[in-house]
């Protein structure tokens, strides 16, 4: 693609993250080139590949106005923001902080800059304590069990009085536990401190310490926790064809993405002892503030308006590709540990 970048553009806040990067490369390779913004307060500027970047705050107006002005990016998309439930609990002023006033400043510099199209990245966790069986659908009653949850929450209300308002149309994505790698190697989840299941089976099965399991006393046949794990491609390809969606004319909507099947803590765990050969160590701790039993998606409405059915989402596809990925990982750190000595 030549420097001058001929092709459309959009913006993606967040794009140096693990979702925002894949969804960067997908988009690249669409022909919509990712203008990326991002403080790399938990991106990784080696997963910076496809587009622009610019270093910034999503709060700083100028700089979105800048970026506007020179990109003229067709969409945002808005994934910036802190994301663990646990530290929410803990920390709640940097979450309103973080995911709501400075997510406002976003929208309102976007606003003014002329953008009329965003996606935004919303979360399972708008729905709370779900001890049905059944999948749930977007017109379930929300409840969030953390400021995480309610952050997400409120943002997706503000997105819709700025549609009446201003004129704003947006998907806002409801999506469930993002898992796995790019299938080409590029890119992959490396999180600091890693926080998500799958990467953390792992590091254990190679060596590291051993993994914690939260709760084994919820009321699921194992007794852990069950969680609708989606390959972190097909919430690419969720993001991109939301964009599509509203370029087209399409109405604000809200959206789960997932896979309607949900899997145990243990399952996953097994599913990573097969694929790596080794024993996962395991230790057990209580139950986290803010986690549900079970949150599994009903994707119908994802699939009939946008069209999206995740093609990566097996349990085994995302262990395998999140398995290559961090043993090229960990192959490199052990490598320039060597040369350094």
């Amino acid at each position: 693609m030549p420097e001058t970048y001929s092709f459309p553009k959009v913006l993606i806040a967040g794009g140096a993250g693990y979702i925002g990067s894949h969804t960067a490369k997908l988009f690249y390779q669409a022909g919509i080139v990712p203008v990326v913004l991002d403080n790399l307060s938990t991106g990784n500027r080696a997963a910076l590949r496809f587009g622009p970047f610019y270093e910034g705050s999503i709060a700083d107006s100028r700089l979105i106005g800048r970026i506007s002005e020179q990109h003229q990016p067709i969409g945002a998309i808005l994934f910036a923001g802190a994301a663990y439930v646990g530290e929410s609990t803990e920390n709640p002023r940097k979450y309103f902080r973080n995911n709501v006033s400075d997510s406002i400043c976003f929208l309102d510099a976007i606003v003014d800059a002329g953008i009329r199209r965003v996606v935004f990245s919303s979360s399972c966790c708008v729905y709370g304590n779900v001890q049905e069986s059944i999948s749930i659908r977007e017109d379930r009653a929300t409840a969030p069990l953390s400021p995480y949850g309610e952050t997400k929450l409120f943002l997706e209300k503000v997105l819709r009085w700025y549609g009446s308002a201003y004129g704003l149309q947006s998907i806002c994505l409801r999506y469930f536990n993002a898992a796995g790698a790019d299938t080409e190697g590029e890119l992959g989840e490396l999180h600091d401190p890693e926080t998500h299941l799958i990467p953390l089976a792992i590091q254990a099965a190679l060596g590291g310490k051993p993994l914690r399991i939260f709760g084994t006393d919820y009321a699921t046949p194992d007794g852990t926790a069950i969680r609708d794990y989606t390959h972190v491609t097909d919430l690419a390809d969720g993001h991109l064809r939301a964009l599509k969606h509203l370029l087209d004319g399409g109405e604000s909507l809200t959206l789960n993405l997932g896979t309607g099947i949900g899997h145990s803590v243990r399952q996953v765990i097994r599913a990573v002892e097969q694929q790596a050969g080794l024993a996962v160590p395991i230790n057990y701790g209580p139950r986290r503030d803010g986690d549900a039993p079970a949150l599994v998606a009903d994707p119908s409405r994802a699939r009939e308006v946008l069209g999206w059915v995740p093609e990566y989402s097996s349990l085994e596809t995302i262990v395998s590709t999140a398995w290559r990925w961090y043993r090229e990982v960990d192959r490199a750190s052990h490598c320039a540990r060597a040369v350094a000595n």
